[in-house]
């Protein structure tokens, strides 16, 4: 798929597996690309670029793809970053305090992770409406906490 440079605002916040499926196919993949069809301004953090990175290393270690394919996959990725397809942005100061805020009010009803509770978080932090995910107990975090999903 070719991707060019987001056009449209507002911004959207996307957890890593919304990524990891653009670089690696998956039965989400073509939702991926429906979606960024339409040039969204999707953010981009250095929790991104760590999990996608351990995402598409565990790929290997299960011995789903070749190193050669997670080689690839990890250039893609690269090559994206520096054609400034993502908005680039640091986790924000407050995410972690937010994390925990959001992990008091919701972890117990929704089960969530402490990383997808930080995505929710710093999705918060950086004024977006919108929340990409397929996962349905970070969506409901996401939800809960003001977001639109979807």
């Amino acid at each position: 798929m070719t991707i060019s440079a987001p056009t449209i605002l507002p911004t959207i916040y996307a957890d890593t597996s919304f990524f990891v499926s653009l670089y690696l196919p998956d039965r989400h993949t073509a939702e991926v690309e429906r979606r960024l069809r339409s040039r969204p301004s999707l953010w981009m953090t250095p929790l991104h670029v760590a999990e996608c990175t351990h995402a598409i290393e565990q790929h290997v270690f299960r011995e789903a793809i070749t190193r050669r394919e997670a080689d690839r996959a990890l250039q893609r990725f690269h090559e994206y970053r520096a054609q400034n397809l993502w908005r680039e942005a640091s986790v924000p100061d407050q995410a972690f305090e937010l994390c925990a805020q959001l992990a008091h009010r919701h972890a117990a009803r929704l089960g969530v992770r402490t990383l997808d509770t930080l995505h929710v978080a710093s999705a918060l932090e950086l004024k977006t409406e919108h929340f990409w995910t397929f996962d349905a107990r970070q969506a409901k975090l996401a939800v809960a906490a003001g977001l639109k999903t979807g």
